[in-house]
């Protein structure tokens, strides 16, 4: 890591702190950008990962997508290109030097309008690879990070001046070595462009049962090539995607609001109470009812 790199991260951390007091994550004022403070180590802690960028200042962190394990700390950026399940874990953080990162999210849209003004050629709309990458941090990345979130020292430039260096940072992104990756969540009829439709359609619905031959029909694909390039993009089957969604929604429903585990799994999309209890149980490691109450005596400590 270079002295250069690691001023900035200085400057970062002491920023970072200075808008987050406590724990958690924090939206900013800065459109689409949240930081994110830890002062210790976290159990899984499972979500849906808009598209966005991730960089941390302090610390370290594992995010589990599916079975594949991606590990970053303040050497590394990762980037989720399209809606993921995932469960993220700060792994590395003490009250002394507290886990810092921020998080910024976009859209296909500003990644499209960034590859029309650099004049980006395009790959190939049949490039398919998981939407999920982690990669080393550049001097000029960081920068540009640097520059954005500094802005919150200066509200009134914020309304000019983000929407600048947002794009500075996708176009950073889409330079490195990950950056066909991306662009494909942009370039209208690529795989990857269809498939994030259907994620869009099984989010939108994933208390419905769903008809393969209707996800194939959005993606313009054949069922079989559906399956091999929705795996290719997310690491799991659209079955196994729905099935988190559908947990993690079960398990939201069970620590915030008065319903037991059968009338969560109804509301989701369960038929078979007996089933959901198994799938909660492989998924978050124990069953609902002690899942629960150990989240809670955790929440009150």
């Amino acid at each position: 890591m270079s002295a250069q790199i690691g001023q900035q991260q200085k400057e970062l951390a002491k920023l970072i702190e200075r808008y987050s007091c406590r724990d958690g994550v924090h939206k900013t004022t800065v459109p689409s950008l949240f930081f994110i403070r830890e002062s210790h180590a976290s159990e899984p802690i499972y979500s849906v990962y808009k598209p966005s960028f991730c960089v941390i200042i302090q610390g370290g962190k594992e995010v589990l997508l599916a079975k594949e394990r991606y590990r970053y700390s303040p050497a590394d950026y990762l980037v989720a290109s399209v809606n993921l399940p995932v469960a993220g874990q700060v792994i590395k953080a003490s009250s002394e030097e507290p886990y810092l990162a921020l998080k910024l999210e976009f859209t296909p849209g500003q990644v499209l309008e960034v590859l029309s003004d650099s004049g980006f050629q395009a790959g190939r709309k049949n490039h398919t690879k998981r939407a999920m990458f982690v990669s080393k941090t550049e001097q000029p990345l960081l920068s540009a990070v640097s520059r954005l979130a500094c802005l919150l020292d200066t509200p009134q430039d914020i309304p000019v001046l983000a929407p600048i260096f947002t794009k500075e940072i996708l176009y950073r992104v889409l330079q490195g070595p990950h950056g066909q990756t991306l662009e494909q969540i942009a370039i209208e009829g690529s795989y990857t462009y269809r498939i994030k439709d259907v994620i869009e359609y099984i989010m939108k619905d994933f208390d419905q049962a769903l008809r393969i031959e209707e996800l194939a029909s959005i993606a313009n694909m054949s069922v079989p090539s559906l399956h091999r390039h929705f795996k290719a993009v997310t690491a799991m089957s659209p079955i196994q995607f729905q099935k988190q969604l559908r947990l993690q929604e079960a398990r939201r429903l069970l620590l915030t609001m008065s319903v037991d585990a059968a009338d969560a799994a109804f509301r989701v999309g369960y038929e078979s109470p007996s089933q959901f209890s198994r799938e909660y149980s492989r998924m978050f490691g124990f069953p609902p009812k002690e899942d629960i109450k150990r989240l809670r005596e955790n929440l009150t400590k």
